[in-house]
């Protein structure tokens, strides 16, 4: 290879060695041709060389550096740290196709056709936080909403939200917690997506050694260049919950990290899995965008989710969220209590 790299670079005499190392070449020179000619044909025979060897050698993965992997657990455990203690207002948009209706009219035009899915699209406001269920092992952090209004129809104020979120989330009844949990998917959402916000908790120092990281290029998020990272969990039992039904199944998540080129600060992660049901592919997709807050710490500004059957996005979730604000920091946070019903008047005298 020395020999190689001597000619390659253009040295302007050749190497007494290199005949000898590209013997694999097997290109005969004959004795009588003049020394000028022979040191062409042992030219081409190099450039033919290295381009073999150029094709031959197969192109490792590189490691990740270690300054990124170490920024990605230092924000990651000082997320899980303050996400406590925060809380934002998130605005849900999903659109989901439908089966047909099933009314069909019975005359005119409309009898013939055959019956078509439709789109529906719902808008949920939700005051919103994370915790902790104190019946979990793990003590991993889940989302807590409590919802405001549905497609624009008054559910209740928000310092009532804020006041059942900030009660329930630090209760040490779990029970609290479930019920806000079920309640939130009782408003005709369909394919629910919950807790991808904090896909970021995923990168702690214990998450990254239960998964593999690769460099994948160089892309631009925004105003910033950003390295881009292909990820893969290597153990389900780490991945996703999914629920269907009564069954439950864990599921190995994957995709791609853009960090920050200038200083390796996460900017946006995506995350997929799927699985065959049946005779049919499904396939659930995250991406997460993060914003350094004026607190100091990362937090999500949206959460675009799909949910797509053999290729064909069926539902599609999209979470927007407020400047995240710190409970009893942030003074515009008040928990003021419930006005009481007004009493009657008294009777008129007459």
């Amino acid at each position: 290879m020395q020999g190689l790299f001597y000619e390659i670079f253009g040295c302007l005499r050749p190497n007494p060695h290199i005949a000898a190392q590209l013997v694999v070449n097997k290109i005969p020179l004959d004795i009588g041709l003049s020394l000028d000619r022979r040191f062409m044909i042992e030219k081409m025979s190099l450039r033919w060389a290295v381009t073999l060897l150029l094709y031959a050698v197969p192109a490792w993965p590189q490691p990740v550096p270690p300054e990124i992997l170490s920024r990605l657990a230092e924000e990651a455990e000082v997320l899980r740290q303050n996400a406590p203690k925060v809380l934002s207002q998130e605005n849900l948009e999903q659109r989901a196709v439908m089966p047909p209706s099933r009314f069909r009219p019975r005359i005119g035009a409309g009898a013939n056709e055959a019956p078509k899915p439709r789109m529906a699209v719902r808008e949920v406001v939700s005051e919103y936080t994370v915790g902790t269920l104190h019946e979990s092992d793990s003590g991993d952090l889940v989302e807590f909403r409590q919802v405001i209004s549905v497609d624009g129809r008054h559910i209740q104020s928000q310092e009532h939200a804020r006041r059942a979120l900030s009660v329930g989330v630090h209760s040490a009844d779990d029970r609290a917690r479930k019920r806000m949990l079920e309640d939130f998917a009782r408003h005709g959402l369909v394919d629910v997506a919950t807790d991808y916000a904090m896909i970021l908790l995923a990168f702690s120092k214990r998450g990254l050694d239960r998964m593999t990281l690769q460099p994948a290029g160089v892309e631009q998020v925004g105003a910033d260049e950003a390295l881009v990272l292909h990820w893969q969990q290597k153990s389900p039992d780490s991945g996703e919950l999914e629920f269907h039904g009564r069954q439950v199944a864990h599921r190995a998540l994957q995709g791609s990290l853009w960090v920050r080129k200038s200083d390796f600060l996460p900017l946006r992660i995506q995350a997929w899995a799927q699985h065959t049901d049946a005779k049919h592919l499904i396939r659930d997709e995250g991406t997460v965008d993060y914003v350094l807050s004026t607190h100091g710490f990362l937090t999500p500004v949206s959460v675009v989710h799909r949910h797509s059957v053999d290729g064909e996005v069926l539902t599609e979730n999209l979470y927007r969220y407020e400047p995240f604000k710190l409970f009893g920091a942030d003074s515009d946070i008040k928990f003021t209590a419930e006005p009481e019903p007004a009493a009657s008047p008294p009777p008129a005298k007459k």
